[in-house]
C-alpha cells in the first residue's frame, strides 16, 4: 500500500472517530455532576480521569530503588575487598587498609583519581580498568533513581497545595506539572549539589586543616573529576567523610547537566510547537495539507499536517502505522472489526 493511499485510509478513519467524539462530548455535556465529583471526560478516545488528590497513589513514589542500592553494596563490597586483598600492591599515602581499599573504590569509580593511591601490579591496574567503567554507569543510575524519587514526592505535595487552593482545576494541575517537570528536577540537583560544595568545603576546612581557598580547590577539583591530586583527603576521618561525599557530588554535578540539557531540549519543543501554532496558514499551507487532493482541509488533515509542522510525526511513522493497519484488516474493508482481529494472523 502506497503513502497516498495510507493517508487516505487515515484520514478516513479519523473523520469517522471525530464524528463518534462529537456525540460523546454532547453526551458528557449533558451529563450532570454529583457531589461536586469530576466526571471523567472523553479526549481522543481516551478516558481521561481528572487529577485529583484522593486519587493520587503515594505508593507510585516508594522507595523503589533499593535493589540499585543493593546493588551498589555489593558492587563497593566486591571492589573493597578486592582491593584490600592486594593492598600490598598499591601505593601511597595510607591510613586504614579496609577505609583505603574503601576510599580507593570510589575515587576510582567517579573517576576522580587524586594519586594518593595508586595501583603499582599488572593485577591492581587490570582491576581498577574494570572498576571504573562499570562504577560510573552504576553511580548515575543510583543518582537518577534517586531523583525521580523525590520529585515525584514533590509532585503529590504541588498537586494537593494546589487542589487545595481550589483556584486550579484537573487539567490546569496535570499540565504544571507536565511543564515543569524537568525544571523541578534541574532545580533539585542544582540545590542538592550546592549543599555539598558547602559541605565538602566547611569539612576539608575544618577537620582536614586546608586553608579556604585550598579546600575550595580541591572540592572543585573532586566533583569535576579533574583529581590534580595535590590537595586531597588524607585522614582517617577525611576518609570516611568522602566515601560518601565523593561519590554524592561527582555524580549530582553530572546529573544536574544532565537536566539542564533536557530543560533546554524541552524548551525549544515547546517554543518550536507555539511557533508552528501561531504561524499564518498560506495558500502553500493548504495545498500540503490538502493530504486526499479534494481541494479542501479536513480537520484530521490539518491535524496530520501540523503535527508534521511540530516534528511530533513523519511519513514513516504513518507509513508504518498504516502497513500493520493493513495488515490487521483482514476483509480489507479500510475498518477494523472483532472478526478482522480474530482472522487475522498479523
Amino acid at each position: 500500500m502506497g503513502s497516498d493511499e495510507a493517508q487516505q485510509l487515515l484520514l478516513s478513519e479519523s473523520r469517522e472517530h471525530s464524528h463518534l467524539n462529537e456525540k460523546s462530548d454532547l453526551l458528557q455535556r449533558r451529563r450532570p455532576r454529583r457531589g461536586g465529583i469530576s466526571v471523567p471526560q472523553e479526549q481522543n478516545g481516551v478516558l481521561q480521569t481528572p487529577l485529583l488528590p484522593q486519587c493520587i497513589d503515594e505508593k507510585q513514589a516508594e522507595f523503589h530503588f533499593r535493589p540499585v542500592l543493593l546493588c551498589l553494596a555489593a558492587y563497593l563490597g566486591t571492589g573493597t575487598l578486592c582491593f584490600f586483598l592486594t593492598s600490598y600492591q598499591i601505593q601511597g599515602i595510607k591510613t586504614n587498609g579496609f577505609l583505603d581499599a574503601l576510599y580507593f573504590c570510589v575515587v576510582t569509580m567517579t573517576t576522580v583519581g587524586y594519586g594518593d593511591l595508586v595501583p603499582n601490579s599488572t593485577i591492581a591496574k587490570l582491576l581498577a580498568c574494570i572498576y571504573v567503567f562499570t562504577g560510573m554507569a552504576l553511580g548515575g543510575l543510583i543518582l537518577s533513581k534517586a531523583a525521580d524519587y523525590i520529585v515525584e514526592k514533590e509532585e503529590i505535595f504541588v498537586v494537593k497545595a494546589m487542589h487545595n487552593a481550589e483556584k486550579f482545576g484537573p487539567e490546569e494541575i496535570s499540565k504544571e506539572l507536565g511543564t515543569n517537570k524537568s525544571k523541578y528536577k534541574f532545580v533539585l540537583a542544582a540545590s542538592t549539589f550546592l549543599v555539598l560544595m558547602i559541605v565538602g568545603t566547611l569539612f576539608l576546612y575544618f577537620i582536614e586543616k586546608l586553608d579556604f581557598v585550598d579546600a575550595l580547590y580541591c572540592v572543585c577539583s573532586t566533583v569535576t573529576t579533574l583529581g590534580y591530586g595535590d590537595k586531597s583527603f588524607s585522614t582517617v576521618a577525611g576518609r570516611t567523610f568522602a566515601v560518601f561525599w565523593i561519590l554524592s557530588s561527582t555524580i549530582c554535578l553530572a546529573q544536574s547537566f544532565a537536566y539542564l540539557a533536557e530543560l533546554y531540549t524541552e524548551d525549544r519543543q515547546r517554543s518550536l510547537v507555539k511557533m508552528v501554532l501561531a504561524r499564518k496558514l498560506s495558500l502553500r499551507d493548504l495545498e500540503a495539507a490538502d493530504l486526499d487532493g479534494d481541494k479542501a482541509v479536513s480537520a484530521a488533515e490539518f491535524v496530520v499536517y501540523k503535527l508534521k509542522e511540530m516534528g511530533k510525526i513523519n511519513q514513516e511513522d504513518i507509513t508504518a502505522v498504516m502497513e500493520i493497519f493493513r495488515k490487521l484488516d483482514y476483509d480489507h474493508s479500510g475498518t477494523l472489526t472483532e472478526a478482522d482481529i480474530r482472522n487475522s494472523e498479523f
